[in-house]
């Protein structure tokens, strides 16, 4: 007695109950909107707002951020202070994001990361 194959409702053919290839694209899509939620959440724990910038921007964004509230220097990082303001620190990023932060005396505190292109549009008298 050979079993006979169905066509299911979505259309695939097949054998048993449901069809497993509508199963398996099911079961892939909950797992990356499930990733996605996490990715989301991580943002709740930032001090500044890195959620429009891309994943790899944002993991070397939170590893300097991280370090610099460490007490580490920002120097380490290739920082540097702006000439038209002092208290201004540009760290890089990467090749096209820079980190912000302001100069507290005793700290360093991180304002914002910006594109290249914003950076170098925002600072006046270079």
């Amino acid at each position: 007695m050979s079993k006979r194959r169905k066509k299911f409702a979505c259309g695939h053919l097949g054998y048993g109950r449901d069809c497993h290839r509508c199963e398996q694209k099911q079961a892939l899509r909950e797992e990356k909107r499930q990733e996605k939620n996490a990715w989301q959440e991580t943002f709740s724990k930032d001090p500044i707002d890195l959620s429009s910038l891309p994943r790899n921007v944002v993991l070397k964004a939170r590893q300097i951020i991280y370090n610099i509230q460490n007490q580490t220097s920002y120097t380490n990082f290739r920082g540097k202070r702006l000439r038209h303001d002092r208290f201004i620190i540009s760290i890089p990023v990467t090749r096209n994001y820079r980190l912000i932060c302001r100069d507290y005396g005793s700290f360093v505190a991180p304002e914002a990361v910006v594109s290249h292109e914003d950076y170098n549009v925002c600072k006046p008298g270079i």
